[in-house]
């Protein structure tokens, strides 16, 4: 294979492989398979597509004493072939899961939040690469989904991923490198067979490879098979999992009582996808059923799943970040002043003219003796307007529905230790105007 022939090669390979995506940009580490997909794409360009947008973004990690070299490297390579360069340095922390993990998350998170409207992320995993991946799959015990190992096509983050690459093999790369005189990086911590990925490359996938020189090919058919299984099962369960959840993105309990253990199992991983959560273990799953989905209805069960909190409440299942404790939190207000709520939770605000329709949340201003606070948390009994007794805190938000989890998340408005309102939701008996006092509305309202 000449020169010509290796690129001739490489472009229709890559021209069939984008389709119709024209605004790309590769994570160019400056490696052989990223510099092969890189000068390919710029080949492709610059003879046969010349509207295509091609960037590349260097993730700088930080981990070699070779980090800055390799930059300056990456930068010269685009800039020989007229591709617009930046780079990212980013910081990776190895308790996330061990480095190559916490390595893969940093980028990912870099990738989502610089990539254009309508631009297409590429990377140059191969087949090799998704060898690798699938016996690491294996190797954690994973179902079908985790050993359909990577896809050449998908979404991920809102963004849509291409690997164009990933049905030739590293051979086919090197020989196209080799051809087309490229120059590239060798890492040398690929070297470090302590890493899994490096372990299977270095020590075992080369013996297989002797012994069955095809055995790449056919583990990316097995992940092929997995993947297709997987889409089936998605189709086949997207009825019964859009009938089982509601408006707020809740799962029904007494709904999946309803099926076998099996397809329960199924619409449980499939809703926690849906979610954006990591996907759990069999272990955590039998968990979340067991300890969550059928704890003691007056229990407040939960289970953590990496960033993100299990619960359940009126027998639905519910998916949501960890909130900043608020308990204690005591913010002195002065109400002529917007205030800026802690953890996310939006504003409160002063309407001194509600009107009629707000008339069910109005209350009297504070007294010259009364200092405006800011809580989080009730407690003992609430003398709310409308009922007509005194009710216990937890009482009172279990009869308006609120999770135990939004309890401490509602801002409460005190006139010194006096409870007054909870805006959106009840005032109390308090906060009643006498003798034609001037009053007031307080808003709760989301951050812009």
């Amino acid at each position: 294979m000449n020169s010509k022939i290796a690129a001739t090669f490489l472009t229709e390979h890559l021209r069939h492989k984008i389709g119709d995506a024209r605004k790309l940009c590769v994570a160019f580490s400056g490696g052989l398979d990223s510099s092969v997909l890189l000068a390919g794409l710029a080949e492709l360009r610059d003879t046969t597509l010349p509207q295509v947008e091609l960037r590349a973004l260097h993730i700088h990690h930080g981990l070699s004493q070779f980090a800055d070299d390799w930059m300056a490297h990456c930068q010269t390579f685009c800039h020989q072939r007229n591709i617009h360069f930046s780079t990212v340095k980013v910081q990776v922390d190895a308790k996330d899961g061990g480095i190559e993990a916490a390595a893969r998350t940093a980028r990912y998170q870099v990738f989502a939040g610089n990539l254009a409207e309508n631009e297409t992320l590429l990377t140059a995993q191969h087949l090799n690469d998704q060898c690798e991946t699938f016996i690491l799959a294996l190797k954690r015990g994973s179902g079908t989904a985790g050993l359909s190992a990577m896809s050449a096509d998908s979404s991920v983050h809102g963004y849509r991923l291409l690997r164009p690459l990933l049905d030739l093999s590293r051979e086919q790369l090197e020989e196209c490198a080799a051809r087309l005189q490229l120059s590239w990086i060798e890492d040398d911590s690929n070297r470090d067979a302590r890493f899994d990925r490096n372990f299977l490359r270095l020590d075992i996938l080369p013996a297989l490879y002797q012994r069955w020189p095809h055995f790449a090919s056919a583990t990316a058919r097995s992940a092929l098979l997995c993947a297709e299984q997987e889409t089936l099962l998605d189709e086949l369960l997207s009825e019964s999992l859009t009938a089982l959840t509601d408006d707020e993105g809740s799962l029904s309990v007494e709904g999946l009582k309803a099926f076998s253990a099996v397809r329960r199992s199924a619409l449980l991983r499939r809703w926690l996808a849906s979610c954006g959560a990591k996907m759990p273990s069999r272990e955590q799953l039998q968990r979340i059923w067991d300890e969550v989905a059928l704890s003691r209805e007056d229990a407040q069960a939960q289970l953590v799943l990496g960033t993100l909190v299990i619960r359940r409440f009126r027998q639905r299942l519910y998916l949501l970040p960890e909130f900043q404790p608020l308990k204690d939190v005591v913010i002195r207000w002065e109400p002529d002043e917007k205030l800026t709520l802690p953890d996310g939770l939006g504003y409160l605000k002063v309407d001194p003219d509600p009107g009629l329709q707000a008339a069910e949340y109005v209350i009297r201003q504070p007294r010259t003796d009364e200092k405006v606070t800011v809580r989080f948390k009730a407690h003992g009994v609430i003398e709310k307007v409308g009922r007509d007794r005194a009710r216990q805190a937890k009482k009172l938000w279990s009869e308006l529905g609120v999770p135990p989890w939004q309890r401490d998340r509602i801002p409460l408005i005190y006139y010194n230790e006096q409870l007054m309102a909870a805006p959106g939701w009840f005032t109390t008996r308090q906060s009643q105007p006498e003798n034609n006092e001037a009053q007031w509305q307080i808003v709760w309202s989301a951050l812009p």
